[in-house]
């Protein structure tokens, strides 16, 4: 029995103790006239004290059965309408957000795949075996008009690592995706987010401070690239991906970049920010290649930082600039790394293997993270 209908029961037996705690007796005719009788309200003797007793028990009585059985039947119709409208809308899972603990994470960069396919997990393996543990983040950037490659982010989780998938724009303009010009796609995007039904890190349009893309400083203006940005949180967000965690990433201020305030879109559609930076010659330490821009991204939000692609230049110093990084990294409370396992289209090598001197410098740094695993 529902809550409705104990309630409506209860209202019916206190109303009919209020018209006459018991039915007064009455005496129906013979059997064979039982039914005309009570279909026409008890014949001629209606009138009597009797019968008027009863008819001002019934009358309620019979309202509340009628209430009770026109209620009971709606809620089975529209009850089951609900039931089938909540089946086929698209509801959003809850899930539990990645942690935000300070040195928590070690992730691995795995490049550009412009033929839509991600990395395999052979890679992510070999990087893990050199730092002598297995990365929580794998990263690695696909192309606009890609599908989400559920697959591997499936494969990751097996592993006990989240995907981040930093999704560039390389082909489109940050104006139309404000103006829903590519929403079919960003919908589609979405709804197989949301049903691979895990935690997933998303990036769009990475390093927009700096004039390296087309989508960035001096070649877009900010308040179109924000337009976009929040356009595609609140996208999927209305599909119910609600297990995303939203990296913007910045590139670490050095001449020539523009200020990050202005690419800021604002702290309800961002869960992390990340930087992008590198040790690229002997001299960087932590405080020349972060320090400045972690500066100004504490004045604008109190967002966890992720150091979400970085890397240490081979050289004779490399195993010194590496133990700075993590020393620096602990020290101003990051959320930790993804370190570049590539070699760059100029021909910078950034792999660990091959140099035990950079592997020992790494894995020592790596053995002091206290690693999330979900």
């Amino acid at each position: 029995m529902t809550p409705v209908e104990d309630q409506l029961r209860a209202a019916f037996r206190a109303k009919a103790d209020e018209v006459s705690p018991d039915p007064p007796p009455l005496r129906l005719p013979a059997p064979g006239l039982r039914s005309l009788f009570l279909a026409h309200g008890g014949g001629g003797n209606k009138g009597t004290r009797a019968h008027q007793g009863w008819h001002r028990w019934i009358a309620p009585a019979a309202c509340a059965v009628l209430v009770v059985t026109v209620i009971a039947g709606s809620a089975i119709v529209f009850g089951g309408s609900r039931t089938a409208t909540s089946s086929s809308a698209r509801a959003a899972a809850t899930h539990s957000p990645l942690a935000a603990r300070p040195s928590s994470y070690l992730g691995v960069f795995l490049g550009y795949f412009e033929t839509g396919r991600p990395p395999s997990y052979p890679p992510v393996e070999r990087f893990a075996a050199v730092a002598g543990k297995g990365p929580n983040l794998v990263e690695y950037v696909s192309n606009w008009g890609q599908p989400f490659a559920a697959s591997y982010a499936q494969t990751l989780r097996k592993h006990g690592a989240t995907m981040i998938v930093q999704i560039d724009p390389n082909s489109v303009s940050p104006a139309l995706i404000a103006a829903g010009r590519y929403d079919a796609y960003l919908r589609s995007y979405a709804d197989s987010v949301r049903d691979f039904g895990n935690r997933v890190v998303i990036g769009f349009g990475q390093e927009m401070n700096a004039r390296l893309w087309s989508w960035g400083y001096g070649h877009t203006k900010p308040q179109a690239f924000v337009a976009a940005w929040r356009h595609i949180v609140t996208l999927f967000r209305a599909q119910g991906a609600d297990n995303v965690t939203w990296l913007w990433t910045i590139n670490a201020d050095y001449a020539g970049t523009g200020p990050v305030a202005s690419w800021w879109p604002g702290s309800s559609y961002v869960t992390w920010v990340g930087i992008d930076g590198f040790y690229e010659k002997p001299s960087d330490t932590f405080s020349s290649v972060f320090g400045k821009t972690i500066a100004q991204v504490r004045t604008i939000t109190a967002r966890p930082i992720l150091l979400s692609q970085t890397a240490v230049a081979r050289g004779p110093d490399q195993y010194t600039s590496i133990h700075n990084l993590f020393e620096g990294m602990t020290q101003d409370g990051t959320l930790g790394l993804v370190w570049d396992d590539i070699e760059t289209s100029s021909g910078q090598d950034w792999h660990l293997e091959g140099n035990p001197s950079a592997e020992a410098a790494f894995r020592l740094g790596a053995a002091g993270l206290t690693v999330a695993r979900r």
